[in-house]
């Protein structure tokens, strides 16, 4: 991708603490931009600040604290956002888990909850600042995990995981993240804001922690590294080839692509979205 300037632009990162959204971050900083990075903790998050403001530029790089499994965390960490930044040029939904399980805060599977659900309430609540900085984007961090999976039972993403390896689940939150943002081009046609899904190649960062100890040097070695890993999101953020385009998704290359059947499925996004709409609002 060529070199692109971002001055003057505001992009939001989530899970920018570490792997590919600490080096999208650092990427989107490099290039001119201020970046907010929301984050869980301040703590592990400090150090990329201080690489920002170090070494690219001093007031470069802000903090807020984001739960994406806590939907009051996230109305609060929108708030937050809304009073830093006048203009909102890019949105990057990077955050997600694998392989765990459990429960959100308001009782929906984990991985369903924090990598799709989470987004999907920050974006609306975001929504009309992004709007009103048009030209702007929507990056969605998916998976090609989606592929292995037939469709979403949506009784089962209100109740905790329910596989034993949590596996199946984080498959179907990555489809919802690829049939959440198609629709969302389709709902702003028009505005002058653009969306992408994609899949940044199976990258060796903090996302696979909860993967025993002793299998995690050996799933390693098949893996790219997090800066390889950057390559899709920052075309679909940054270049100008991209910003013709919306609703599409891309791999690892930032290539389109096609992603598998349920994930093209319109009736199947329709009542994602309906059904995220209820239970943000509940």
């Amino acid at each position: 991708m060529t070199e692109v300037d971002m001055t003057g632009k505001t992009c939001v990162v989530t899970g920018a603490n570490t792997g590919i959204g600490r080096d999208t971050a650092v990427a989107l900083a490099a290039a001119g931009a201020t970046v907010i990075l929301a984050c869980r903790s301040l703590e592990r998050t400090q150090p990329v600040l201080d690489e920002i403001n170090r070494e690219v530029a001093e007031g470069r790089a802000q903090f807020v604290k984001l739960d994406l499994g806590s939907l009051d965390s996230v109305r609060e960490a929108a708030d937050q956002i809304l009073e830093l930044a006048p203009t909102i040029d890019v949105l990057v939904n990077n955050a997600g888990v694998a392989g765990i399980k459990g429960v959100t805060e308001e009782g929906f599977e984990i991985q369903f909850g924090v990598n799709h659900l989470g987004h999907f309430l920050l974006t609306k609540l975001l929504l009309e600042r992004i709007k009103e900085s048009a030209p702007a984007r929507i990056v969605n961090v998916a998976s090609r995990a989606h592929q292995r999976a037939g469709g979403l039972d949506f009784d089962a993403l209100q109740e905790p995981t329910r596989s034993k390896t949590g596996v199946p689940e984080y498959n179907a939150s990555k489809l919802a993240n690829i049939l959440y943002s198609a629709e969302l081009a389709r709902r702003l046609e028009g505005t002058g804001v653009t969306t992408y899904s994609l899949h940044p190649g199976v990258v060796a960062s903090d996302i696979w922690r909860q993967v025993p100890g002793i299998f995690q040097p050996i799933i390693k070695l098949f893996m790219i590294s997090t800066e390889e890993g950057t390559r899709a999101t920052l075309h679909c953020a940054m270049s100008e080839e991209a910003g013709e385009e919306t609703g599409l998704y891309y791999d690892e290359k930032g290539r389109k692509k096609k992603p598998k059947a349920p994930a093209q499925d319109k009736e199947l996004a329709a009542e994602l979205w309906r059904r995220s709409e209820e239970w943000v609002e509940a």
